[in-house]
């Protein structure tokens, strides 16, 4: 199955270092941030997972839920954990999925079908693709689809960023411009006109184009 933004993030229920979640439930009204790894005890992820550990309260602030996947089971992944605290300076408190059969990573379409169903004697060479980060609304739609590869670590910071444009945008109807950051001036979208604009931001609004509409970010 093909994923695509505003497609329904699909449900599972699975092991997680934290005991057995059902995805949407442990989502609830809030916002997940869901972020893979082709395996345990690779140097690039350690580096990653340590760095999301310190971010999670900027996540919280925003009702966002964080938890990573690698196709190793729960228990690998508790002992990794370990690692990552000694090594990157900061303890893990979200729960890491495992996935030793590959089902997830092949319900996301991160593996093919016939990848087989165990990560037992894959490497992380062969698990490259299992390396994208989504965002899930409320709504348990995906909002964001983010890989990279397996050689380069991954900009949390900008995950961030994302999310708080796609909360701002859902709240207010604005889009953010390139290289947006919050505080700065946000886009009016072209499905308000301008009287409901009047309305929205009655001190008005820069006009660059017709369909280029500046204001500043609502609060």
């Amino acid at each position: 199955m093909s994923l695509r933004i505003n497609d329904t993030a699909p449900d599972f229920t699975a092991e997680t270092t934290q005991g057995n979640i059902n995805f949407h439930e442990w989502i609830g009204d809030g916002w997940a941030i869901l972020f893979s790894h082709p395996k345990d005890f690779t140097p690039v992820c350690t580096t990653e997972l340590g760095y999301m550990a310190g971010l999670e309260p900027e996540f919280k602030k925003r009702n966002a839920k964080i938890v990573g996947l690698s196709v190793d089971p729960a228990s690998s992944h508790s002992k990794w954990a370990v690692d990552i605290e000694e090594t990157q300076g900061h303890k893990v408190n979200y729960p890491m999925i495992g996935d030793p059969e590959l089902k997830i990573a092949k319900l996301y379409d991160m593996l093919p079908a016939d990848a087989g169903t165990t990560s037992d004697g894959r490497t992380a060479a062969n698990n490259a693709t299992v390396r994208t980060v989504f965002i899930v609304g409320p709504d348990k739609k995906i909002k964001l689809m983010l890989s990279y590869p397996m050689s380069t670590g991954r900009n949390f910071d900008e995950v961030l960023r994302v999310l708080d444009s796609i909360q701002l945008t859902a709240k207010h109807q604005v889009a953010t411009p390139v290289n947006w950051k919050q505080g700065e001036d946000v886009i009016i979208v072209p499905a308000v006109n301008d009287e409901q604009a009047k309305a929205k931001y009655p001190n008005g609004w820069k006009t660059v184009k017709p369909y280029l509409r500046i204001v500043p970010q609502p609060k």
